[in-house]
């Protein structure tokens, strides 16, 4: 079983996921059960399966669920942008934080593809030489 705590782009995805609880408590309450909720499950999804991705035995496991926290990352970067372009927030320092947010998400989605890319050469088995 792996540690996610161990990995760079858990703490960056947990820490993006709090970012995201915070900026999205100013959004309009009429979007409390549209996109806020959205954007934060989004946000919650690629922490939780990195989490339990790291509870499974075999690599192709592993990389199946960080896939789907690849999937999450990449939701999350459109929902923030969408969010933007529809001035969700209007205080100044809030745009700057979901525009920030927007960033990280694609920062993270850069770190999961890299790490199902390095799972995939771990999984796969040397080839038999031809004779």
């Amino acid at each position: 079983m792996r540690d996610p705590e161990k990995l760079l782009v858990f703490q960056d995805a947990n820490s993006l996921a709090e970012e995201v609880y915070r900026v999205t408590a100013d959004f309009p309450i009429q979007e409390r059960y549209g996109l806020t909720n959205q954007i934060r499950r989004a946000a919650m999804s690629v922490p939780s399966n990195l989490v339990e991705g790291c509870s499974r035995e075999s690599v192709a496991d592993f990389r199946r669920f960080v896939e789907i926290a690849l999937g999450s990352a990449m939701e999350l970067h459109y929902q923030l942008g969408f969010a933007l372009r529809m001035n969700m927030v209007t205080a100044v320092e809030n745009v700057q934080l979901l525009a920030e947010a927007r960033d990280r998400s694609a920062v993270v989605g850069k770190s999961l593809n890299n790490l199902i890319r390095s799972l995939r050469s771990e999984s796969q088995e040397p080839r038999a030489k031809s004779q």
